[in-house]
């Protein structure tokens, strides 16, 4: 009998015994392979966690309990054992089940997540609610040991141990090993330190002391210093004691009784709680446990060797910026590469290898990222931070503060620009326009191709101040590269073609786009001018003025949202120079894009050519309506 085939809630978790949790494992396991080798998404994490989802849910009763995971890229796991097996099969597809926790989904996700280090916080704020209330439950943060490394973690950490809040932080360490000596030793200590029994008699022996005149005090402080020694020295937990919480571990993450063991006394602790736990991530898979970071996060790959399924030769953006970074390396010895741990996914890496004095993986901390490059920058060095353009968002202020303010060149690469596909809302990154574009001092470029893409890199390179350059995920168009590198004037845009009908303005890979519904509507007899915008900002306002003199009306096309981004800049330029012309801005609207296919959301969300050509259609008068109208009129002044 299949075990999974019976598991519809967390409850049936709990009537398992251990041979069977155990068995539960290796069937899970074996659906996740099944479902992300179709579907693509994130395999390694999600298999280093299975029999610590289990032990979990074994221990704690969700919904009740609320159960928060950082990233949430790893709930795969309790999707499946939330009532949601049914419906695996459409994980990360379009209108099927999310990558990621998701609360209109299912009362056991009980905070949304996307981006990391947001989990102790949530958690923190969930506890305090349930005191505030009187309600009883228990609250758990899972935090990867990756997540750790951002600030945020920290400042929630020092909080809740302030606050000293009953809740419990489950530290997921998939980069360390167990020793069989520091596991014995940790395990022993565990037992002392965590066994209700010791708590108690503990507690006993400290009021017996306190009832000695003048000397009770002293011994138990003595007492402390000397326990706090011996413990420092041998549990490699004293940060977490430092900040207020009470330290258990390491654990291993693979043994589902010794992980339900600790949860279980954790959870009676009244306390902030830390357990430390060590995985293996890909656990169960050979080739994702010999390459965790390249099956992280993967597309469609076949189960027997490992190997993705690739449908595109042409070369991907972020491989050319990869190239395009080691090739300005090499010219200039003050180029340096920032990357937030996404090295691999940036295409960071290859400059890493060249160079690794002038690369700097900074952990999940972008804050740090940006004013550290910032105060390179100002101290001649050219700075490139390779980042995905979703996560930039968190470091808003540095870019404000402590960059465009003191005009430091610092290079953002905002990689993942536009719509992401499978990831959805927490990853699309569709706001980084209207969120840099009213920043002083900012330059804002977007290539057509990925040959402008090389160039746009190294005029970013000899330009004395910020740019960010926003590129799409994915292929380029697999046209030619050219050998030398160009400097592009800055805020000068490029006529495709000219037209006396329509002016449409694109930016970036809508381009493409533009050109295409430029020759359908030429196909039905309107002809239109195309400019690559190229700068976002400062925009070319002297070609774009001039262009629409002779058209009867505007379209703006971007993958973005609409408020704030490239079309109200146009709309902003038309205001200040008087110009009244109508205008039609192609984009998102004012919602959240969910996951999905990338062709499928573009259809979905009006960005392709058909789409925009029906938009335009509805908008304007075209010359084939009005052939039509005038032969209708014609044909009724016969009839009279």
């Amino acid at each position: 009998m299949n075990l999974l085939d019976t598991i519809n809630d967390p409850n049936d978790i709990k009537k398992l015994n251990l041979a069977q949790l155990e068995k539960l494992a290796q069937e899970i396991r074996a659906e996740i392979l099944s479902v992300v080798s179709n579907n693509g998404g994130h395999l390694a994490p999600n298999l280093g966690v299975v029999e610590l989802t289990l032990a979990i849910h074994s221990v704690y009763s969700s919904p009740i309990d609320k159960i928060i995971w950082d990233v949430g890229h790893q709930a795969y796991v309790h999707k499946l054992i939330t009532g949601r097996k049914g419906i695996f099969l459409t994980l990360r597809k379009y209108n099927g089940l999310s990558g990621f926790p998701k609360r209109s989904e299912s009362c056991h996700d009980v905070f949304d997540a996307g981006h990391s280090s947001t989990s102790i916080s949530a958690a923190l704020g969930l506890a305090k609610a349930r005191d505030l209330k009187g309600d009883k439950y228990e609250v758990v943060a899972v935090i990867g040991d990756g997540a750790m490394t951002g600030g945020m973690a920290f400042e929630a950490l020092n909080h809740a141990g302030h606050l000293s809040t009953d809740l419990t932080v489950i530290l997921n360490d998939n980069e360390m090993s167990i020793a069989q000596n520091v596991g014995a030793m940790s395990a022993y200590l565990n037992r002392v330190r965590i066994d209700p029994f010791y708590t108690k008699r503990k507690e006993d022996l400290e009021i017996l002391l306190k009832k000695i005149p003048a000397i009770g005090s002293t011994m138990i402080k003595v007492a402390d210093r000397l326990k706090d020694s011996l413990r420092y020295l041998l549990v490699p937990g004293m940060l977490f004691e430092e900040l207020g919480f009470k330290y258990f571990g390491p654990v291993n993450g693979h043994d589902i009784n010794e992980l339900k063991t600790v949860l279980q006394n954790a959870k009676h602790m009244n306390k902030p709680v830390l357990v430390h736990v060590i995985t293996k991530k890909g656990k169960g898979y050979l080739p994702a446990e010999e390459n965790p970071d390249k099956f992280h996060g993967i597309g469609p790959f076949d189960i027997k060797t490992g190997k993705a399924y690739k449908n595109d030769t042409k070369p991907s953006y972020t491989s050319i910026f990869s190239d395009t970074l080691v090739k300005l390396g090499e010219a200039n010895p003050k180029i340096l590469a920032f990357t937030a741990a996404m090295g691999e996914g940036t295409g960071t890496t290859s400059f890493a290898e060249r160079f690794p004095k002038r690369f700097f993986d900074v952990g999940i901390a972008e804050q740090h990222a940006v004013t550290m490059a910032s105060a390179l920058a100002l101290e001649g060095f050219k700075p490139f931070i390779a980042i995905y353009s979703t996560f930039l968002q968190r470091a808003y202020d540095q870019i404000v503060h402590d960059v465009a303010l003191q005009n430091a060149p610092v290079v953002f690469a905002l990689d993942r620009a536009g719509i992401v596909g499978e990831d959805g809302p927490t990853h699309h990154g569709v706001f980084d326009i209207s969120y840099l574009r009213h920043i002083p001092n900012l330059i804002i470029m977007a290539p057509k191709d990925e040959n402008e893409l090389q160039h746009m890199l190294y005029t970013a390179s000899v330009y004395n101040g910020p740019v960010a350059i926003r590129y799409p995920r994915g292929s380029g168009l697999g046209v030619q590269l050219d050998d030398k590198f160009q400097e592009i004037p800055i805020g000068k845009s490029e006529v495709i073609q000219n037209g006396s009908d329509l002016t449409l303005l694109a930016v970036g890979n809508m381009v493409e786009t533009a050109k295409k519904v430029a020759q359908m509507l030429q196909d039905k007899g309107t002809s239109c001018t195309v400019i690559n915008t190229r700068f976002i900002k400062p925009l070319d306002g002297e070609l774009i003025l001039e262009s629409i003199k002779n058209t009867k009306g505007i379209i703006t096309l971007e993958e973005h949202v609409l408020a704030g981004g490239f079309g109200s800049s146009v709309l902003e330029l038309l205001e200040i120079n008087g110009v009244s012309k109508k205008v039609v801005r192609i984009g998102l609207n004012d919602e959240f894009v969910t996951h999905g296919n990338i062709d499928i959301l573009r259809e979905a969300y009006g960005l392709t050519p058909e789409k925009i050509l029906e938009k335009i259609e509805k908008e304007f008068i075209l010359k084939e309506t009005n052939k039509f109208k005038k032969i209708a009129i014609n044909l009724i002044g016969r009839s009279k």
